[in-house]
This record gives structure tokens, C-alpha cells and sequence, in this order.
């Protein structure tokens, strides 16, 4: 049974734990074996540590042994995003500037997750302080694609993704201000949800106040990032608007009708982010699975007007707040094109912040309106497939050139600039067999909702089980 450990989902790999048909210690060791085997062919895990994740499998068993209670998540092994930090385990951030950092506490999402009975087994890549979605970096090199290791695995939680695919772990952490759980997510076939911002209070954050940058979950199903975000979320008085609903209340089953449910489709978001045509034609036809699901769909789009433009004017100005001090430290160790963004934020005046912001709110007051009519919205997670791996970022996207390494990634910040639950969940491959996401984005605070809605389509397609087939060492 070991040999295939690494394929159960995370939810039931969990009740076999907790019923002690499974140990703590041959979970952990089956997906160390997991990585010793496959990880050389796709780069995600990039931190390692065998004989601590060991330990720590022991000292669970052993817990369970004694009859204690154990949590919710007991004995699932779990590498984490390189950009949270781990007490005592090298966080890097993807830069040379941070090789050898080793911090001396836990992000606030890493504490909550090991208290809910993760093992810590390592890290995963990302790109250079998360800034994109292409996983890179002079430290560590590429992540690789599991279902094609010549295209990008996406990012910047793109080990994660590209772990939770290649059965390198059963669960994944992750982080999204422009798309950085949902690309990934949408590129390796597995599920990422960008919460509501304060759902997941971020801690510690160079700027408190910031709503744009949101921790969350991943997994192969929905049911497993339900999970997950059960035991990252809750209030935690040190975000000023961290969100007062316990973790608990997603430790619940997803099952939900969906017959009545009022459906916007928007393949290019009313314009603003044209998708590839190779990308639309997979998701349109999955219009007609919601359809036979009891849905109303028809096209729509909230008002997105002026989104980009405030999106990526708050953007440079939480770089330039954050990574300002890196900048002038030593401008040739960050890469030329976060340099250009840290910039950009410093040029920025106050009417320019003022103008973003005020945009902002209005964008976010007319989608309460729109979510009034409509239940959900769906739209590409990504404007492209999985794309060299070999490029910083797609050359051109739906026929147009691209100028920066953002400009294929509208289909996902222009919603986090919303402040809207958004959810990837696979939808189907092209025929060349890469892998291609849907976004589910509800109304504010509506995580739940959207995660059922994720849930009742998964089990209608199960696009998800389909596993890449990767070389073994």
C-alpha cells in the first residue's frame, strides 16, 4: 500500500491517520520517497529535511498511541511556501540576498498549520520574492511543469502546485496578490483558492494594512483546500481586518444543489483580459456542465474599468513599501524587472495612490452590486496554457505582444483587486495535454459558497484525477 500513498487525497489520507490504519511515520516516509523519485524532474521542493519530518511522525504517532486527541490534520506531510517563514529551516524568497537566511519564527500561517498536526517535510519554490507567475530564481533554478516539464509550472506558488501534482504532498500552502495560487493552480491541475481578504490574516507583513497579498490554501481536490483553509483561517487580532469566523466552519461537507444558481460567464472580463483561443476552447464547453447542474448561465461581467491601471498602481507601491530597502542596499541582486517595479512605486505621487484607491472602491462597490444579481462568476484563471519554461513570461497573449511579465495575468489580479473569493479548479486539457483551470469568484466574504459551487463541478468532470506521468529515479 505505501507505493501509492502519495496519490490518496488529503481528506482521506487524514481519517486513516486518525483511525490508525495508516502511521504518521510511513505517510511522511512514502512522500519523501516520492520526492527522492520525481522532484529532480520538476524542481519543487527545494528545501529538505528527512530526518526532522521523521521525528516529528514519530512524536505524532506516538501522541496518538497515548489516546490523546490529535488534530485536524495529523500526520499529513507538508513543504511550505519559500517565501513563509519556518523557524529554524532556511527561508529564502527566491533571492541571493536571503540564501542563507534562516528565521527565528513561524509565519503566522505555518504556526497554525504545524498546530493543526502538519510535518513540516521542507520548502517549495517560488520566484524571486513571489514577483510573478513563472517560478524562478537564482538560487534554486526553474520549476517544472509535472504534466509537461518543458512549460512553467506557473507561480509564484508554483512548487507548491507543481508538488501537489507530482504527489510530492498530499496538501500545499501558498500566497496570491496577482494570481499566484490560482495560475499555478490552474497550470498543474490542482485546486488553489485566493480567500477573502482577512480570511487568512497575514502575519508578520511589512505593511499590515495591505489587502492586495492574501495567504491560502491548495490541494488536489476542493475538499482538500477546504480542509486546509480550516485550519489556516480565523481572526488573529494583529490584522487590523482579519475576519471573525473560526476555521471550523470549512471542516464541513461541500455537497450543495446547485440547481437555481444565477451563473455569469466572462471569457475576456467585459475586455479587459483576453484569453488565447486554445484556452476558451476548453472552458466554454464547460458551460453546459453547470447547465446540466440546474444553472442559469449567460454573459455578464462586473465593471472592471480603470482595474488595471489601480491594480498594478498599488502593486509597485506595496514593492517599493516592502523591497524598497533591498533597492538601494544592492540593485544588481534583484532581478531587472522587480527592480523596474520598485521604481515604478517610488515615482508614484500621492494622486496617484489616491486615485487607485478611490478607484478601487468603486470597482468594489459595483461588484457588490453585480454579485446582488448573480450568484457566481466564472472566467479563465489564466489568459494562456502552461508556456515555455525557458521565458520569463509569453511573448504575446490572444494575438497581442506582451510588455511586461503582468500582462497575461488580468484574468486573475483584476478579481484581487476586488477583494472576491476566487478559486481554481481543473477544467479539462488541450489536445496537446496541457493542463487549464476555471474560475469560480463569489461575492465578498462568500468562501463557502464558492467552494461548493468548485465541489458540485469537480465531481460532475473529474478533470482533477487526471495525474501526470513523470519519470522515476
Amino acid at each position: 500500500m505505501s507505493d501509492a500513498l502519495h496519490e490518496l487525497d488529503a481528506t482521506d489520507l487524514a481519517a486513516r491517520l486518525r483511525r490508525r490504519e495508516l502511521s504518521a511515520r510511513e505517510v511522511v516516509q512514502a512522500h519523501l520517497d516520492r520526492i527522492e523519485q520525481v522532484n529532480p524532474a520538476v524542481n519543487a521542493v527545494v528545501t529538505l529535511d528527512p530526518e526532522g519530518a521523521l521525528v516529528a511522525a514519530a512524536q505524532a504517532d506516538e501522541r496518538l498511541a497515548r489516546g490523546a486527541e490529535v488534530p485536524p490534520l495529523h500526520g499529513l506531510p507538508i513543504a511550505f511556501k519559500d517565501t513563509h517563514l519556518t523557524r529554524g529551516m532556511r527561508t529564502t524568497f527566491g533571492s541571493p540576498l536571503f540564501a542563507d537566511y534562516v528565521p527565528a519564527e513561524d509565519d503566522l500561517v505555518v504556526d497554525r498549520l504545524q498546530r493543526a498536526g502538519v510535518i513540516r517535510l521542507g520548502k517549495t519554490n517560488v520566484p524571486e520574492f513571489a514577483a510573478g507567475s513563472h517560478t524562478f530564481n537564482p538560487v534554486f533554478g526553474t520549476t517544472r511543469n509535472p504534466y509537461d516539464t518543458s512549460r512553467s509550472a506557473g507561480g509564484s506558488s508554483g512548487g507548491a502546485a507543481a508538488a501537489l501534482a507530482a504527489g510530492l504532498q498530499p496538501l500545499a500552502d501558498g500566497s496570491d496578490m496577482g494570481g499566484s495560487l490560482r495560475n499555478p493552480a490552474s497550470f498543474c491541475n490542482v485546486v488553489g483558492l485566493r480567500p477573502t481578504p482577512g480570511r487568512v490574516p497575514p502575519h508578520p507583513g511589512g505593511n499590515i494594512w495591505d489587502t492586495l497579498a492574501v495567504p491560502g490554501p491548495m490541494g488536489r481536490t476542493v475538499s482538500d483546500t477546504a480542509l486546509l483553509l480550516s485550519a489556516m483561517a480565523g481572526p488573529d487580532p494583529r490584522c487590523p481586518f482579519s475576519l471573525e469566523t473560526p476555521g471550523a466552519a470549512f471542516r464541513v461537507p461541500l455537497d450543495r444543489e446547485l440547481r437555481g444558481l444565477r451563473v455569469a460567464w466572462s471569457p475576456d472580463l467585459g475586455g479587459h483580459a483576453p484569453a488565447d483561443p486554445d484556452v476558451l476552447a476548453v472552458l466554454e464547453p464547460q458551460l453546459s456542465v453547470l447547465e446540466a447542474l440546474g444553472c442559469h448561465v449567460e454573459t455578464a461581467c462586473p465593471d472592471l474599468a480603470g482595474a488595471d491601471e489601480a491594480f498594478r498602481t498599488l502593486r509597485a507601491h506595496s514593492f517599493d513599501l516592502t523591497l524598497g530597502v533591498l533597492l538601494d542596499a544592492d540593485r544588481e541582486a534583484l532581478r531587472p524587472s522587480l527592480a523596474r517595479n520598485i521604481e515604478q512605486g517610488r515615482r508614484l505621487t500621492p494622486a496617484d495612490l489616491i486615485t487607485a484607491t478611490t478607484v478601487r472602491s468603486r470597482l468594489h462597490l459595483g461588484a457588490v452590486d453585480f454579485f446582488s444579481r448573480y450568484d457566481l462568476l466564472l472566467a479563465p484563471v489564466s489568459q494562456v496554457t502552461p508556456f515555455d519554461a525557458e521565458l520569463e513570461y509569453p511573448t504575446e497573449v490572444a494575438g497581442r505582444p506582451t510588455e511586461t511579465y503582468l500582462d497575461w495575468m488580468r484574468s486573475a489580479y483584476l478579481i484581487s483587486l476586488l477583494g472576491l473569493p476566487a478559486l481554481s479548479v481543473p477544467a479539462g486539457f488541450t489536445p496537446g495535454g496541457l493542463p487549464v483551470g476555471l474560475q469560480f469568484i463569489g461575492a465578498p466574504r462568500a468562501d463557502l459558497a464558492v467552494l461548493q459551487a468548485g465541489h458540485a463541478y469537480e465531481t460532475a468532470t473529474r478533470h482533477g484525477r487526471r495525474r501526470p506521468d513523470l519519470p522515476t529515479t
